[in-house]
């Protein structure tokens, strides 16, 4: 994380700021901290998380001398990466990969526990979503079989979760006839461009990439189902039986049964607690205008975010917050 270091100031020039009762405003500002959320590709829901956040932050950068910057990344496990690195300061994950980095399990079982993981909050509900074009004839999972498919880019969190709904079902990206790697900005190009038959992405609806897929070719949602991912949301707490609903984009007139996570914003155990109280105090003291950033953030509520999809411990920066305010004794 970048610090400027404190200004020095003449000791003539501080009695003067004194003199004229500026010295509090020129202590607050001497000292700037700046900040980095990781978040994901520019046309999903995790990048206007992290941009909302930092929003809300930097209109108060005056009175606490937090800057936020959130830049668009590969997404949750490359965030969690570059957080771990200390490349980044906070980022948001899906809640099965903030469990899994800090069990050091799955992906992160070669790495190791990382035990410097603290949750922050969680946010929105991502159901898993796969759609296909209608002319490729798929309708159902087991259809994906020796198509074109978009699985993701290495390091996001749909490409993981991919993973690992492809070995629920004893399957591997060789079952595919193409198993692209586009990241998410661009997989609904590729499939109005017919070179994909179906793409997959864990999100928050409605999103801008799904809207745009649905668009631009005829589309249909697959319901991902069945007795392997009934049992990998029994056995994992993290996962939840999720819907798309029907109605909110082309092709979907009803709803579509999946499973799903919650986005997740995390932080390195490293972030000073005054850092973390600011960041939770922008968002929660603003929460109405928070909601209104995004549809997927409508219907959040404070009780369910601060424990929903929150496997590492929470940082002390937003246990102070949420202890103040009586959410949690």
């Amino acid at each position: 994380m970048k610090q400027l270091h404190m200004l020095k100031i003449p000791v003539l020039m501080v009695s003067a700021l004194a003199l004229f009762g500026l010295s509090g405003a020129g202590a607050a500002q001497a000292e700037e901290k700046f900040i980095t959320i990781g978040t994901g590709g520019q046309t999903g829901v995790y990048y206007v998380v992290g941009q909302s956040i930092c929003r809300l932050v930097n209109r108060d950068a005056s009175k606490h001398g937090i800057k936020c910057t959130a830049p668009s990344t590969g997404g949750s496990i490359a965030n969690i990466n570059a957080i771990r690195a200390g490349n980044m300061d906070m980022g948001v994950a899906q809640s099965d990969w903030q469990y899994h980095a800090y069990n050091g399990t799955s992906k992160f079982e070669d790495q190791g526990k990382y035990a410097g993981l603290r949750a922050v909050f969680s946010v929105h509900g991502e159901p898993f979503t796969v759609v296909a074009r209608k002319d490729s004839g798929i309708t159902k999972f087991a259809d994906l079989k020796g198509k074109r498919v978009n699985v993701g880019n290495p390091g996001s969190g749909q490409r993981a979760t991919m993973d690992v709904v492809l070995a629920a079902k004893g399957w591997t990206t060789a079952d595919f006839a193409l198993a692209s790697e586009l990241k998410s900005s661009e997989q609904a190009a590729a499939l109005g461009d017919n070179k994909v038959d179906a793409i997959i992405f864990t999100v928050g609806h409605p999103n801008g990439s799904i809207q745009e897929a649905t668009t631009v070719v005829d589309s249909v949602f697959v319901p991902v189902d069945g007795p392997e991912i009934a049992k990998l949301v029994k056995d994992n707490s993290y996962y939840a039986q999720a819907g798309i609903p029907g109605g909110m984009y082309n092709g979907s007139p009803s709803d579509t049964a999946t499973f799903g996570v919650k986005a997740t914003f995390v932080a390195s155990d490293k972030v000073p607690d005054k850092v973390v109280y600011e960041v939770v105090r922008a968002v929660f003291d603003n929460f109405d205008r928070f909601k209104g950033l995004h549809p997927a953030f409508a219907t959040l509520k404070p009780e369910e975010m601060i424990k929903d999809g929150l496997s590492a411990p929470l940082h002390p920066g937003a246990l102070r917050y949420y202890k103040e305010h009586g959410w949690i004794k």
